[in-house]
C-alpha cells in the first residue's frame, strides 16, 4: 500500500515540479517556436532533440525508482524510507536535476532561445543552492553513514563513467 501512495505521489510531484520548471516555464518563454535561427541552426535543433530525450528517460526513470525502492516521493512532504542509489543514481548523485536542466537547456537548442539558455543556467544555480542548504544535510541527518558512503563515492553532478556498485539501500 505505501508503494501505491508513493507511486501516486510521485507521478503528482513530477507533473507539477518538472512539469512546471521543464514545461510550462520553457513554453512560456518560447511558446515552442524559434524566433530567430542560431548559426549552425538544423545541427543544434537536432542536438536539442537527442539532448532532451536522452534526458527524459532519466527522470521518469530517477522519479519511478524513488517510488518503487525508496518508497517515497522526490516531493519533501513524503520523502523516501530508503536511499535511493541503484539506477542513475549510481553514477551521480542528482540525476533529476540534471535531467530537468537538460530538458530545458535541450528545448533551447531546439528552439533556438536565448532566454531558455539563462533559464537554464539560473536553474542550475537555484538546484544547487538547494542541494547544499537543504538536500544533503537533511540526508545527512536521516540515512547517516550510508549517506556518507554513498556521498564519498558518487559525484553531485559529473557522472561516474563507471557505475557504483556497493549495495547500501534502494
Amino acid at each position: 500500500m505505501k508503494q501505491v501512495f508513493a507511486g501516486f505521489g510521485t507521478v503528482f510531484f513530477l507533473l507539477l515540479a518538472p512539469g512546471t520548471v521543464a514545461g510550462v516555464i520553457p513554453w512560456w518563454i518560447t511558446r515552442w517556436q524559434a524566433v530567430t535561427p542560431w548559426p549552425g541552426e538544423p545541427w543544434l535543433r537536432a542536438l536539442g532533440v537527442l539532448w532532451i530525450l536522452a534526458a527524459l528517460p532519466v527522470l521518469l526513470e530517477s522519479f519511478a525508482r524513488f517510488a518503487l525502492k525508496g518508497i517515497g516521493t522526490p516531493a519533501p512532504v513524503y520523502p523516501t524510507q530508503h536511499l535511493v542509489v541503484t539506477g542513475f543514481y549510481r553514477h551521480m548523485r542528482n540525476p533529476m536535476y540534471a535531467a530537468v536542466v537538460s530538458l530545458v537547456w535541450g528545448q533551447a537548442l531546439a528552439f533556438s532561445s536565448a532566454g531558455l539558455l539563462l533559464y537554464g543556467a539560473v536553474l542550475c544555480a537555484v538546484f544547487h543552492i538547494f542541494i547544499l542548504t537543504y538536500e544533503e544535510p537533511t540526508l545527512q541527518r536521516t540515512f547517516g553513514s550510508e549517506y556518507q558512503t554513498y556521498r564519498a563515492n558518487v559525484p553531485r553532478w559529473l557522472p561516474r563513467l563507471r557505475p557504483w556498485r556497493q549495495d547500501v539501500g534502494g
